[in-house]
């Protein structure tokens, strides 16, 4: 493809994990044009050209501070930077009329109120895990939850590399909502997290979280369904961070044909 039919992308928070892993798959993309880059104020990579803090060849691309100028050009907004800048990323893209994928997780309910209103004038695709992968589990465990009854206890294991921020992870808490809503129950009022000392017995309904952090692990989730005798495991592991840059990659370009909305990945798969 032209570069004049590649679709033009940003990519903000450049510098971590996934940013790196955006650029790449960007990279190797025929439908997608890496055309800006952003990273927080005060970064040791502002103002430097891309390619060669990333220990290659100058490429004419500059690390920019400022979310403005690095979304106004782009058709498409690539996101997995913190709340506080995705929401304030999203204004933006809301006004250039920008796709704007989300995968940062770690908000809050007002802040997800904040994004739904984003989507009344942009194409925002939020999802906690942009893999094919854990969007079939989400759609697994909610069947075999609304198949299953309460005697039927659910626990949600994930485990991550040690240097995320949040727990439960946003997959968790996406893989909870799909549980409660085959139950056809408020996950609010039925999650169970952070089990410390004498706790009592196990509250019937309830659904279970824990978090596991060390070393570099990608990102691993079970669903366990338990009852008297038996037990379901549903299970994801990824072992290769490029799944979700090419899922992101993906949800861009499935959004060049959207009216402006809120959508996730079950949406882009054709899953909803």
């Amino acid at each position: 493809m032209s570069n004049e039919n590649r679709m033009p992308g940003a990519v903000m928070g450049v510098s971590g994990r996934m940013g790196r892993m955006l650029v790449e798959v960007i990279d190797e993309s025929d439908a997608v044009e890496l055309t800006s880059v952003s990273e927080r104020a005060g970064h040791d990579w502002i103002g430097q050209d891309l390619g060669v803090v990333l220990g290659g060849g100058a490429r004419g691309l500059m690390v920019l501070d400022d979310p403005l100028e690095v979304i106004k050009d782009a058709r498409a907004v690539i996101d997995f930077t913190s709340p506080a800048a995705t929401l304030a990323h999203s204004v933006i893209a809301a006004q250039a009329r920008a796709i704007h994928v989300i995968g940062t997780t770690g908000f809050e309910a007002a802040d997800l109120a904040k994004l739904e209103a984003a989507g009344r004038h942009a194409t925002v695709i939020r999802a906690g895990n942009m893999s094919l992968g854990v969007n079939l589990l989400l759609g697994l465990t909610r069947r075999v939850a609304a198949a299953l009854g309460t005697d039927w206890d659910i626990e949600i294991v994930e485990a991550h590399h040690k240097h995320k921020v949040d727990a439960p992870s946003g997959t968790a808490l996406m893989l909870g909502e799909a549980a409660a809503e085959g139950r056809a129950v408020d996950l609010t009022d039925v999650a169970d997290r952070g089990r410390d000392s004498i706790t009592g017995a196990r509250v019937p309904g309830a659904i279970g979280f824990h978090a596991i952090r060390g070393g570099d692990v990608v990102g691993e989730h079970d669903v366990i369904f338990s009852s008297e005798g038996e037990r379901i495991v549903l299970r994801h592991l990824a072992t290769d961070r490029k799944i979700f840059a090419r899922g992101a990659v993906q949800a861009a370009l499935w959004g060049r044909d959207q009216a402006p909305g809120n959508y996730d990945m079950a949406d882009v798969l054709g899953l909803a």
